[in-house]
């Protein structure tokens, strides 16, 4: 069988290219290929959603793949088996094996970014990286994909500003609108035998690390915007910034840069200064911090020591 356009996706970042494809580009999804519950049981994917029923409602085939690395006995079968037009990755996190981007005619594509210009910015957690790292901007590729990671073999680019009140989630939206709006140019490419890539780039290689929940542990001597920085860069859909109250978990979804300038010299860093509404102020080095939601079982008291 034939599925012209494809799309490999586990998230809710999948759910809304698929409906924006259908819906507003008017254009038919002929496959979803997504992870069984099999994978679902042993990988924690970061905002995960089940795309059987956007596939019911659309009409669109599934293959539900028992291997996230798609590299298995059913995943070779199915492939080898059927023929397609071209692939669009969104919220896929692994590598595609090479025996199956090739059987992609116009090949597989995806989004990826940074900072700079591919291959700056290979790697793991861009978006997280990036506020974590307080860049002002993202520049995000469309790009086909190949054996290698986040190789510069690029479509088309966008630019989108990371600024002061931007979270994680807030990036996955400015993410799916500039991803729509290239997808929208790839699609009218692809329908006229028209896509064309340019691998000539300028910059050099650098790689962004896996990160894991553990790398959400606060370090309150560290400076108000590292923490607020870390913070945002982990919140929902993400695991969340933590730290410990004595033996119980603190998980910090949101909080905001309080003062620099009232003197909290009395109040080591990471003690609780003050509490209103139930919500702690905690002194960091060179200031404060509003800690405005978060998981916690128990109350704050001023002088607690949040480590």
């Amino acid at each position: 069988m034939h599925y012209n356009l494809v799309i490999f996706g586990t998230k809710d970042t999948t759910i809304e290219i698929v409906k924006y494809i259908r819906e507003t580009l008017q254009e038919s999804v002929d496959l979803l290929v997504t992870v069984s519950d099999k994978v679902t049981e042993n990988v924690d994917i970061a905002g995960y959603a089940n795309l059987n029923e956007v596939a019911k409602q659309n009409g669109i085939n599934v293959f539900c793949a028992d291997s996230y690395s798609l590299d298995d006995e059913q995943c070779n079968k199915f492939f080898s088996n059927n023929t397609f037009g071209m692939g669009i990755s969104m919220g896929w996190q692994r590598l595609i094996p090479s025996l199956i981007l090739s059987k992609f005619n116009a090949g597989v594509f995806g989004f990826h970014g940074s900072c700079g210009y591919l291959p700056f910015g290979r790697g793991r957690s861009p978006l997280n990286w990036s506020l974590l790292l307080g860049d002002k901007r993202f520049i995000l590729n469309l790009f086909r994909y190949d054996e290698f990671a986040d190789s510069p073999n690029v479509f088309m680019n966008t630019m989108f500003e990371i600024n002061e009140f931007d979270t994680i989630r807030t990036l996955q939206y400015k993410n799916i609108l500039c991803s729509k709006n290239m997808l929208k140019h790839l699609i009218e490419a692809f329908n006229t035998n028209n896509v064309v890539i340019n691998s000539n780039s300028s910059d050099f290689d650098f790689w962004y690390q896996k990160r894991t929940p553990n790398d959400g542990k606060i370090d309150f001597s560290k400076r108000t915007w590292e923490i607020y920085n870390l913070i945002r860069s982990v919140t929902k859909p993400f695991a969340g910034a933590y730290c410990f109250v004595g033996n119980k978990k603190l998980v910090i979804w949101d909080a905001v840069p309080f003062d620099a300038f009232i003197d909290f010299s009395t109040f080591a860093t990471g003690e609780v200064i003050d509490v209103f509404d139930g919500k702690p102020i905690v002194r960091t080095l060179d200031g404060s911090l509003l800690i405005k939601s978060f998981d916690y079982d128990g109350n704050f008291v001023a002088r607690q020591c949040l480590e």
